[in-house]
């Protein structure tokens, strides 16, 4: 399994963007896929996971009501959503994958096996 999360850009306070995140050799079926951010200086924070198989969804406290996580119907691609960026939510954006997570652990970065290599998200105030 190899994720690959993409979308990032350069954007200003109020807007959208949608970032992806793409499994290749092999599919999200059975998989919780967790999107986490990390800005500079700071430590990694959860921002939302989807159960690919319930399709339930659970957000970090900072972006609920912003953001939305989706799977779409093929089985390689989670979309994040993200809605009213703030200067705050600059960051590169992971996607992670793991099997047999807990709903309880989703925001446990530890939990997940395959990570993605990153998506720069910078929002202009």
């Amino acid at each position: 399994v190899q994720l690959q999360a993409c979308g990032g850009g350069l954007v200003q306070a109020g807007d959208s963007l949608t970032l992806s995140c793409v499994v290749s050799e092999g599919t999200f079926s059975g998989y919780v896929v967790g999107w986490f951010r990390q800005a500079p200086g700071k430590d990694r924070e959860f921002v939302a996971a989807i159960k690919w198989s319930s399709r339930h969804t659970r957000y970090g406290d900072s972006v609920k009501g912003r953001f939305t996580t989706s799977r779409d119907n093929a089985e390689n691609t989670v979309n994040l959503q993200m809605n009213s960026l703030k200067p705050a939510d600059t960051a590169v954006y992971y996607c992670a994958a793991g099997r047999r997570i807990i709903t309880s652990s989703q925001t446990n970065g530890a939990q997940y096996e395959y990570w993605g290599q990153g998506t720069q998200v910078t929002v202009s105030s």
